[in-house]
């Protein structure tokens, strides 16, 4: 497989994406990587590193797009940016799939305006994975659609439930509608409608609503919400994990006891610690689009960037926009034929 990396999008660019690059590199043998940005600065980088020099491309492109900028300006102004060029690859059919931290907002916009949705997609949606009790569990829409109609929320799940499939090999997905409560009449009056839609839905496998206290406990396989509401949750549970690792380690310092108890426990600390590292899902994907489009953390390190490309090839291997084509385009014709 061939991947499109935006060496110039993330905190930590170029430095940590061209890291990452090699790492994956190193556990993807068939991995083939097309690093866009800066040429001299990519070759720069990559003087630090041994390498199989067929296996990289450098196609150069002279602008960023900054995570400062305004979203839509920019791609629409910076055309020659890293992020455009590796999208247009994408599009080209120069590479399979692409792979950036930069810009969230500019990355839904271009790739949007790059790709084009899948016919019969009514709005595409971000797709992330999250730790839960049972090991991983996916949400969407984090981002892409703030303002959902019940449809989308249906479709949603739809493709939440072919994402798990290909993903990890889930069968039969349970498949949860974010709400503020389990009743089925709760909720305002889209997720309302949505819950009658999901139920009625024969292609999934509906549990029935969810709160945001529960989405973790292992029950729930695909979430479905809101691109507001899902991105404040996303957000929100980012944070929490944060304080509560700083707060451990503000208790932990001020006590010889403390300290010797967390010696003890460093093992078991370091696997939850693991689960919880946004780094290790590999970003999330634009459901929805002709074209294979993965967000890594715009935080990312030579980790979170190395598992983006993983996540990437993954999907390229199992031909997943062909694989979505076809649930939609049989979705649309049963709805045809119950009409």
């Amino acid at each position: 497989m061939k991947i499109a990396l935006d060496a110039m999008g993330g905190d930590k660019a170029p430095f940590e994406t061209i890291k990452g690059a090699m790492k994956a590199l190193e556990e993807i043998e068939s991995l083939h990587l097309v690093l866009v940005g800066k040429k001299e600065i990519i070759e720069e980088e990559l003087k630090k590193y041994k390498y199989d020099s067929t296996k990289i491309e450098i196609v150069d492109a002279r602008e960023v797009i900054e995570m400062t900028d305004d979203p839509v300006t920019a791609v629409k102004s910076k055309k020659d940016s890293s992020m455009n060029r590796t999208l247009e690859l994408v599009k080209e059919g120069v590479v399979d799939a692409s792979v950036s931290a930069g810009n969230t907002g500019a990355l839904i916009t271009a790739s949007q305006l790059k790709l084009k949705r899948i016919k019969g997609v009514l709005r595409p949606a971000i797709a992330t994975m999250f730790p839960n009790k049972k090991g991983k569990m996916l949400m969407l829409d984090v981002g892409a659609t703030a303002d959902c109609k019940p449809e989308f929320l249906n479709q949603y799940a739809i493709m939440g439930s072919k994402y798990l499939e290909i993903l990890l090999g889930m069968k039969n997905p349970t498949v949860g509608l974010l709400n503020i409560g389990t009743e089925e009449g709760k909720g305002n009056e889209v997720t309302r409608e949505a819950y009658n839609l999901l139920r009625e839905n024969k292609s999934i496998n509906f549990a029935g609503n969810v709160e945001s206290t529960e989405v973790m406990n292992g029950k729930i396989d695909v979430v479905v919400t809101d691109g507001f509401t899902g991105n404040m949750v996303l957000k929100t549970a980012e944070g929490i994990a944060k304080f509560v690792v700083s707060s451990l380690k503000e208790e932990i310092n001020k006590s010889f006891i403390y300290k010797l108890g967390a010696l003890l426990l460093k093992p078991a600390m370091k696997h939850i610690m693991k689960r919880m590292d946004s780094s290790e899902y590999g970003g999330a994907m634009f459901l929805g689009l002709n074209g294979l489009s993965i967000k890594a953390h715009g935080n990312s390190d030579s980790n979170g960037i190395k598992n983006a490309i993983k996540v990437a090839n993954k999907f390229a291997e199992m031909k997943f926009v062909e694989e979505l084509k076809n649930v939609i385009d049989m979705e649309n014709s049963e709805n045809k034929t119950l009409d």
